[in-house]
């Protein structure tokens, strides 16, 4: 009997930046809301789904530039006292608004949310997530890829073989210390491959990637089996491809993210409101930037956000979702018989959290769902090599 894998592969990086003025933290929110927005609700989706005995596997690539953020006293310092000013931010919008009123619920319900951030940050988590991270992957739970050393593209050094091997190296020695693991998997960054970097990664001890689909169906000889199956070079190392479709099902022109019942990520205070609002947490310079107080959905109507719509629409896609690439495996075991198959679900994190703010839970929504399907497996790369 053949087995069917659906893979989910995120990809998580920032390029690196580091203010030290202390009057301009601001200046690093764009760190601080992928922490609140992205990586704090993916390790509570974790522990929900490990808490509820949900099964639920995931791959992750967490870039070298990244952790050594994510790592720094410094920024995490920041990180809090930024939330500390969203938090007296958040306590005069609420004291703004009738108790009654639909923004008083939702600024309630934000700050709820930012002061949740600040306790998960400092007391379950020590500031130290991707200590987090590395407790999952030794769990079995996720699979960290390693990638290179600055997230660059290598076909463009592809001609010079030591960069390429400095790339991958110190890309590793990042990844063994701050997870402490040797790993796999490695994640070409932007799905960049070249002919004969197979070589330079199987040196190192890696097995396999992940490429963009065209490059394994455009590929000569063409892979008997399409994206579904990994396809081996000669020296045995595997390429996965991802699926073509899954950036469009969720952002697509008729994607999820522009369903009406989600909350609009653009009509933000932090652009809104009057600069006399949100004295204390701009800068010096009152330079608008983004905060978590944002009370429209994605309607045409301007209709307030409402939380209960959106958790019942996140059912309804997650469902969709999963019903695609279920089809999508079973037609494939259909005309290609009865083999092993596998489908890898390539996502960039911030897509899910920063510009769909729903995603972390739709995806939670989907591991909880796919619990109550028999002929396909969530698992990870290394389940299926």
């Amino acid at each position: 009997m053949s087995k069917k894998s659906l893979i989910f592969h995120l990809v998580a990086h920032k390029g690196y930046f580091k203010n030290l003025e202390t009057e301009n933290i601001s200046k690093n929110q764009i760190l601080f809301v992928s922490i609140s927005q992205v990586y704090l609700p993916l390790l509570n989706m974790f522990a929900n789904l490990e808490s509820d005995g949900i099964p639920f596997k995931m791959g992750m690539t967490i870039t070298p530039t990244l952790c050594a953020q994510l790592s720094d006293p410094v920024l995490q310092q920041q990180y809090i006292e930024w939330l500390d000013k969203l938090i007296l931010l958040g306590e005069r919008e609420v004291s703004k608004y009738p108790t009654d009123s639909k923004k008083y619920q939702l600024a309630q319900h934000y700050l709820k949310t930012v002061k949740r951030d600040k306790r998960d940050f400092i007391e379950t988590f020590n500031q130290d997530i991707l200590s987090k991270f590395s407790y999952y992957a030794k769990r079995g739970n996720l699979e960290l890829f390693a990638t290179s050393a600055t997230f660059s593209f290598l076909p463009h050094i592809s001609d010079f073989d030591e960069a390429i091997n400095a790339q991958i190296e110190i890309g590793l020695l990042s990844h063994k210390h701050y997870f402490g693991i040797a790993p796999e998997g490695f994640y070409l960054p932007h799905f960049g491959y070249s002919q004969g970097f197979e070589r330079n990664l199987k040196s190192y001890g890696l097995n396999y990637t992940i490429l963009e689909p065209q490059g394994l169906l455009f590929g000569q000889p063409a892979p008997e089996m399409g994206i579904f199956s990994p396809v081996r070079a000669s020296n045995s190392f595997a390429f996965f491809a991802k699926d073509p479709d899954t950036t469009n099902d969720i952002c697509g022109k008729d994607g999820y993210i522009i369903k009406p019942a989600y909350r609009n990520q653009q009509k933000d205070i932090g652009f809104d409101s009057d600069l006399s609002d949100l004295e204390g947490f701009l800068d010096e310079s009152n330079s608008r930037c983004p905060t978590v107080f944002k009370y429209w959905s994605n309607s045409s109507q301007e209709e307030f956000y409402d939380l209960e719509k959106a958790k019942e629409q996140i059912k309804i896609d997650a469902k969709d979702f999963l019903d695609k690439k279920v089809e999508k495996l079973r037609a494939a075991e259909k005309i290609l018989g009865d083999k092993n198959y596998s489908l890898v679900c390539a996502i960039e994190p911030e897509l899910l959290g920063n510009v769909w703010f729903e995603g972390i839970d739709w995806l939670e929504q989907i591991f909880r769902q796919a619990v109550s399907i028999d002929d396909v497996l969530i698992e990870n790369c290394c389940d299926v090599t």
